[in-house]
This record gives structure tokens, C-alpha cells and sequence, in this order.
């Protein structure tokens, strides 16, 4: 098992930077930081591009720039944007942010799928099955963005005249200057108000797909013949499906959920547009798509591989913890 670890996580150092190293020559490529100043008119004179050049070490060869940058990376410093500032202060806030929005609607969609899972898998073909089917493939044909508008006009306004309250918050990911006076549970509460739309519009989108896989490695594995066996020696059925069944049955589930990070993190920039959180997406389109600001658009995405590669990573090693029949060596 600690050889097996050791192997997984220098392979997982090798993948994050042969992908560091093509998403730099792509977003090096393409993005010019200057372009900002080139529109202007009058244009500054070539001294001003010549020192911006310099000051963001644009006037280097591609190799040597990945090597400054990639360094850079290994001692935590992103670099700087167009504007001269730190970007690892911005990132990390913006990562707070949004890292509140992935964890907590993970956590919701892999539960969500696993009770859906289970109850369409034990009552296959009865009326529960089809219609929590239905509610799935229904959920997985809306897009992120319309299910997010859906929730923000019918659930939360609804909601709130029901209770004859402000409840449930459709901007923000907190109260405008709550975090000047609010500290503790107070600031939390309010965090937590702003966070139950944007989560489960996020964890209804994935759910639906996930529970597709836990129903149907479920039914696998409640055709296999230990299931049977155990049975047959009179061991209850609930110890038998949660036990041995549904146990085993988590192996294919873990490893959709890691290999969807990576889309739950592109969803996560969907979604914090349509509800106006200032996170990661916010960071990613205005300070570095819309700037072409090459060192924002590198620290953005080099975090979101950190984190795809971390999950398989994680993924890979719950394998042999789920089912006893996996043998790491």
C-alpha cells in the first residue's frame, strides 16, 4: 500500500506538470496582457510596452518564462498581474469562496446519489424506480445555468413568501459588509443562506448522473454469487445489501466522482455567475480572460488541476478500502 502510494503520487507530480507545461504554451499563445494598452489612442510610446514587457517577463523565451513561472509555483508564488499585484492573495480568497460551493455540493450529490441509487436498484421496475428515473434523466437534460434560474425564480421567492421571510439569498455568497461587523456563527449563518441555492443547483446537476451508476453497480453486485451466498447462510438482507453489497458497490461511483471533478469545477463557474459570487469563475473571466491576463489565467487553471489530480489521487487509494478484492502492491 505505501509503494502503491509513493508510485501514484510521483505519477500524479509527472501529470500536473506535463499539463502545467501545455496549458502554459496555450494560454501564452493566445492571451497578450498589452492588448489593454495597444487599444488605447493615443497608443503609450514602445518605452512603456519595452518596461511592461520587462516587468511581467514577456521579453523571455517560452522555456525560460515556464521555468520562472513553474518555480515560482513550487515556492507559491503565482506572480503578478497586469496591475503589478500578488495574484496568490487573490487566488486564495477567491478559492475560499468557491471551494465552500464544490465541497459542500459534492458532499450532497454523492449522497443523493447513493440513496437514489439504492432505492431505484432494490425496487427495480416498481413505480419509485421509474419515477425517481424520470426526476434524474429530467434533471440531467437541464443545463446548469436554466436549473440555477429555475431555482432562483420559483424555489427561493416561493420559499421565502412561505415562511414570511428572507430566507434563502440569490446573490451573493455573503451579506454586502457582513464580514466587517458578523464574525463566528453569526457570519457563517448567513454565509450558510447564501450558499443552499447555488450548492444544490450544482449537486442536482451531478446527482442525476451518479445515481445512473450507483443503480446499476448495485444490480451488479446483488446478482453476484457471495451475494447469493450470503443469503443462503441467512444473513438479513438489509446487512447483506449494506455490508457486502452496496460496499462493493461504491468502487464505480468513486471513480465517477473523481473524474468529475474537473466538470464540477467548470460548473462551479457557471454557477457563481448566475448567482454573482465573487469566487474563482468571477477571478477567472474578468481579472484573466477578459485582461488576457496570462498569470491569472495559469494560476487559475493550475489550481484546478492540483485539485482533479489530488481527487483521482484519492480516488485510487479508497479502491482497496471499499473492496477487500483490490489488492494494492
Amino acid at each position: 500500500m505505501l509503494l502503491y502510494s509513493i508510485r501514484r503520487l510521483l505519477a500524479s507530480v509527472l501529470v500536473l506538470l506535463a499539463s502545467s507545461f501545455l496549458v502554459f504554451i496555450l494560454a501564452a499563445a493566445t492571451a497578450d496582457p498589452l492588448a489593454v494598452y495597444r487599444q488605447r489612442q493615443p497608443p503609450p510610446p514602445p518605452e512603456f510596452f519595452a518596461a511592461k514587457e520587462h516587468e511581467l517577463g514577456l521579453d523571455q523565451s517560452l522555456p525560460e518564462r515556464y521555468w520562472n513561472w513553474i518555480t515560482g509555483i513550487a515556492h507559491g508564488d503565482f506572480g503578478k498581474n497586469v496591475d503589478g499585484n500578488p495574484i496568490r492573495p487573490d487566488l486564495l480568497q477567491r478559492l475560499e469562496v468557491t471551494g465552500r460551493m464544490i465541497i459542500a455540493a459534492m458532499v450532497l450529490a454523492v449522497i443523493m446519489a447513493i440513496v437514489v441509487g439504492v432505492i431505484t436498484a432494490v425496487r427495480r421496475n416498481k413505480p419509485s424506480d421509474y419515477i425517481l428515473t424520470t426526476i434524474s434523466y429530467m434533471t440531467i437534460a437541464l443545463p446548469i445555468f436554466w436549473l440555477a434560474v429555475l431555482l432562483k425564480e420559483f424555489v427561493a421567492i416561493r420559499f421565502n413568501d412561505l415562511i414570511g421571510q428572507h430566507f434563502l439569498f440569490t446573490i451573493g455568497e455573503e451579506s454586502p459588509g457582513i464580514s466587517l461587523y458578523a464574525h463566528g456563527a453569526e457570519l457563517w449563518w448567513d454565509r450558510f443562506r447564501h450558499l443552499i441555492l447555488p450548492t444544490l443547483a450544482l449537486a442536482l446537476l451531478y446527482y442525476a448522473a451518479w445515481s445512473r451508476f450507483q443503480r446499476s453497480a448495485l444490480l451488479d453486485v446483488m446478482g453476484s454469487d457471495y451475494m447469493r451466498l450470503a443469503r443462503a447462510k441467512g444473513v438479513p438482507y438489509r446487512r447483506v445489501l449494506i455490508r457486502h453489497g452496496l460496499r462493493n458497490a461504491l468502487v464505480p461511483l468513486t471513480t465517477v466522482v473523481a473524474l468529475d471533478i474537473g466538470g464540477l469545477i467548470g460548473g462551479a463557474v457557471i454557477t457563481e455567475t448566475v448567482f454573482q459570487w465573487h469566487g474563482m469563475g468571477e477571478y477567472l473571466f474578468q481579472d484573466g480572460i477578459d485582461k488576457q491576463d496570462v498569470n491569472v489565467i495559469l494560476g487559475w487553471l493550475m489550481v484546478a488541476a492540483f485539485f482533479v489530480v489530488i481527487f483521482n489521487l484519492i480516488a485510487d487509494l479508497l479502491y482497496a478500502v471499499l473492496d477487500p478484492r483490490i489488492r494494492l502492491a
